[in-house]
């Protein structure tokens, strides 16, 4: 039989590498601080050994388990087994399960512990290399914003440093990997570093070790909004399309409010996460202006982003786990990504020529594409109008903000037949669709469908629309004339446009139609 893996209490299915593992788990993890999703299947972001007790296959005296994986799949439950609450998630990409191990594999483990960290790469010259590269696995902004007020005091605010320090190591940064800053929050929030300033985190211990403890009150909601605001800038160094995070450090409460600040993070793409030490008792609870100030701030309401320390103690067990959390960039809900800050207008072509089953084959298509999107009221948007010489709206953007409601009203879109006119239905579709959501935060596209020759101009049109800030993609089916498809498309042209001969090849420029615009919304970018 195969020897088993030693693990830790934080290893996570995705950190096994085989299909199905043996392993083993220590005694005596600490319950609470158990990550895990689902119930039976769980997600691969979950502890192995806190699945594992949850699923009641070991107690918390550890012991061989068997671990299978799973594909992903939608909401995973939040179940209550065994002294574990798991916690929900809506989506994953591989999921495990756990069964006991036997016996005899775990008698073959005894002595032979086996590291989780990263394995070691030996003597190679090569390692001086990767170590300024980072750890590429793990892609993050972060800024750390620590608590300088007369709460936390000039003793603590040194162990805070410490336990910065020894997360910013372990993250590994790096030119490739992630990168660092620190803003000091007290009276008035001061930003100590940025991310620009060091890639090496050498630098960045030295620049941690140097940091004055300021004092004042702990105005943590204007320090969070400031830096939500001011700390992410390309020219301060933030990468585009990598997840920008807030780490917030609070001794106690905060003395002012954190609630506008958390909605200013979120509509910046910021993920705040709120580490809470040494939080008010019962005595002080009378002192504490608003008992949910936690909930207020992070980026999601879903335990995930919450995270607590009893005192400032003995904190280095509480390193890993940190670090792991600020490693999932699948989890950064709040991140603006090209699936949940864009706006798609369908411009379908509704005449004579298509014929009512093509017409169904299109409106497969639409949601196809649809379907690929986060749609919801702080998300993406959908909306389709439907032309032949006059414009029919089918649904604007702020008709349907679910994805089941989006899908459903495409489903029920009836075949108008008539005449051609693509011009003046991208002229109608730019005031009348884009229009109301010019100044929104959303990046807007257009996607025109057709399948022949338009009776009007459509080259001034388009121009007026990519004017108007939308990026415009052409869909040519049939007799739709190459020279028309590329009048109306963005800039670079061919990658705007697209040709079949026969309806049924739309199905295939569904991916390269989602790549496009994914690749255009990074590209635009701040």
């Amino acid at each position: 039989s195969l020897a088993s893996t030693a693990i830790t209490c934080f290893t996570r299915g995705l950190d096994l590498r085989k299909g199905t593992e043996d392993v083993l788990c220590p005694a005596n993890c600490p319950l609470w601080q158990f990550y895990v999703f689902g119930d039976g299947v769980y997600a691969s972001l979950s502890s192995v050994c806190g699945a594992a007790i949850h699923r009641g296959v070991i107690t918390n005296a550890g012991g061989a388990v068997r671990v299978q994986t799973l594909p992903g799949q939608d909401n995973y439950p939040a179940v209550n087994a065994n002294g574990i609450q798991s916690q929900v998630l809506s989506r994953w990409a591989s999921s495990f399960s756990v069964t006991a191990g036997t016996k005899n594999t775990a008698l073959e483990a005894v002595g032979r512990s086996v590291s989780t960290a990263r394995p070691s790469t030996g003597k190679r010259p090569k390692k001086t290399v990767d170590k300024k590269a980072g750890n590429k696995d793990c892609k993050a902004d972060i800024a750390f914003l620590i608590d300088g007020s007369y709460n936390i005091g000039q003793r603590r605010f040194n162990l805070q440093k410490n336990f910065v320090g020894k997360v910013a190591v372990m993250l590994g940064i790096g030119t490739e990997g992630p990168h660092v800053g620190v803003v000091q929050a007290s009276e008035h929030p001061k930003i100590e570093f940025y991310l620009k300033n060091f890639t090496a985190a050498k630098e960045v211990l030295f620049a941690i070790k140097e940091l004055g403890f300021r004092g004042g009150n702990s105005n943590t909601g204007k320090a969070l909004k400031h830096t939500a605001q001011k700390f992410f800038s390309l020219e301060n160094g933030a990468r585009k399309g990598i997840p920008k995070i807030i780490v917030v450090f609070l001794d106690g409460w905060p003395s002012d409010d954190l609630e506008e600040a958390g909605i200013v993070a979120r509509e910046f793409g910021v993920n705040v996460f709120i580490v809470s030490v040494a939080k008010p008792t019962t005595e002080e609870l009378g002192m504490v202006q608003d008992i949910g100030f936690v909930d207020k701030a992070v980026c999601r309401n879903n335990g995930f982003f919450s995270y607590q320390m009893p005192t400032w103690f003995g904190t280095t067990k509480y390193v890993k786990p940190l670090v792991q959390k600020l490693c999932s960039h699948e989890q950064m809900l709040c991140s603006k990504t090209c699936y949940n800050s864009v706006n798609i207008g369908f411009l379908i072509d509704g005449s004579s020529s298509v014929g009512e089953s093509n017409f169904r084959l299109v409106l497969e298509f639409v949601s196809n594409v649809a379907k690929a999107f986060e749609i919801s009221d702080i998300g993406s948007k959908v909306a389709a109008v439907q032309f032949t010489y006059d414009q029919r709206p089918e649904f604007g953007f702020t008709d349907h903000v679910t994805k089941e409601k989006v899908l459903s009203a495409i489903r029920n879109i009836r075949y108008m037949s008539g005449g051609t006119a693509t011009g003046d239905a991208i002229s109608f579709t730019t005031r009348n669709v884009f229009g109301p959501v010019k100044d929104g935060p959303n990046k807007n596209f257009l996607i025109v469908l057709t399948d022949g020759q338009s009776y009007d101009d459509v080259r001034g049109p388009a121009a007026a629309a990519q004017k108007a800030g939308i990026t415009v993609f052409s869909v040519g089916v049939a007799w739709a004339p190459l020279d028309d498809l590329k009048d109306m498309a963005s800039e670079p042209r061919d990658s705007h446009t697209f040709f079949t001969r026969e309806f049924t090849g739309l199905e295939q420029m569904v991916p390269d139609i989602i790549r496009g615009i994914c690749k255009d919304f990074l590209d635009s970018k701040q």
